[in-house]
């Protein structure tokens, strides 16, 4: 008799549209043992014709029906919202509801993983945070900047499943400033022709090239991992120098009168960040990332100064591309 034929993993993307999204549908399917279902609303460009995409709402009934029909071994929560242009109302439902429906129908049809993209922003910046922040660090990132409530919110829904549902293995991951073709307030900062930057001054940045928390996200997948991941890349460097080696000039500004003009900029869509986020411009957010080092085994393949310029779009690297070629060229 013939050996039986090993069921492919099956697993669920949400957000599959965006930038993170396409990336990790890209690794994955790389790896002839994966199924890909993905889950967006947007249109999702070079969909690869094996991967499944379904342009619903992911807070919808019909979303139910993806995890009823076919066995989901893993589920990539990737689909927050992140845009302070939104409506607060929409915002709120997207990312509150939405997470909720995800954990129901994991709990409901026995998905054993969930893996939740979530952020450092979480802690906050405040004048007196510790050099590094630990995953068990309380999160106050709401205490400036309102618009984060939702994303903490999401975070510790989250971690309620630790022990609401115990059989599902949940990790957050609580990435740096990802940098690369995303579009978030890092890179789109860096993109800018004169980033601001507050005069007197130059906080720590940590950040993360897209292609190394792709891998984070892969890895946070390994069967028996569970828990709260602080992400980090490279060591940090100050902001001026982040700005220099994005190949930008900052322009100063006083920290007084910082928050007026960045109002008007942002009421002008000349800034794509509300007045609060300058606060990151100020102090600190620099966390702990050996956790993650040690149980997910994560090593850094992409310096602060390639995230840098991959935030330009030049050089957004693939890495898995790359040892394929020199896989190729060694044989």
């Amino acid at each position: 008799m013939g050996r039986r034929k090993k069921r492919k993993t099956r697993v669920v993307i949400t957000g599959i549209s965006g930038r993170l999204g396409h990336l990790l549908t890209r690794r994955l399917h790389r790896l002839p043992d994966h199924e890909i279902i993905g889950i967006d609303r947007r249109i999702f460009r070079r969909r690869p014709k094996d991967v499944e995409h379904l342009r619903i709402d992911i807070r919808r009934k019909a979303c139910e029906d993806v995890f009823r029909r076919k066995r989901i071994d893993v589920i990539y929560h990737l689909g927050l919202m992140h845009d302070p242009r939104r409506n607060s109302r929409e915002h709120h439902t997207w990312n509150i509801l939405g997470t909720q429906r995800v954990f129901d129908y994991a709990q409901r049809y026995g998905v054993p993983k969930v893996v939740l993209l979530s952020s450092t922003d979480v802690y906050g910046p405040q004048d007196d945070n510790p050099a590094y922040i630990s995953e068990d660090a309380p999160l106050l990132g709401a205490q400036r900047f309102s618009q984060i409530r939702d994303l903490i919110s999401v975070d510790m829904m989250a971690q309620s499943y630790f022990w609401k549902a115990p059989e599902i293995e949940t990790v957050v991951l609580r990435p740096v400033h990802i940098l690369g073709g995303v579009d978030n307030a890092m890179s789109n900062y860096l993109r800018m022709k004169r980033p601001p930057v507050i005069f007197g001054f130059d906080p720590m940045m940590q950040v993360i090239h897209e292609e190394d928390m792709v891998s984070a996200i892969h890895a946070a997948s390994t069967p028996g991992l569970r828990g709260i991941y602080n992400i980090t890349g490279p060591d940090g460097l100050p902001l001026r120098r982040l700005v220099e080696l994005a190949g930008r000039r900052p322009i100063e500004m006083p920290h007084l009168v910082a928050p007026t003009l960045a109002r008007q900029a942002w009421m002008m869509r000349l800034l794509d960040a509300p007045a609060a986020e300058l606060e990151y411009l100020r102090f600190a957010v620099t966390v702990d990332g050996s956790r993650a080092r040690t149980l997910l085994r994560l090593k850094p393949q992409y310096s602060a100064a390639q995230s840098a310029l991959a935030a330009q779009r030049l050089g957004v690297w693939d890495a898995m591309a790359d040892a394929e070629r020199s896989t190729t060229a060694a044989v």
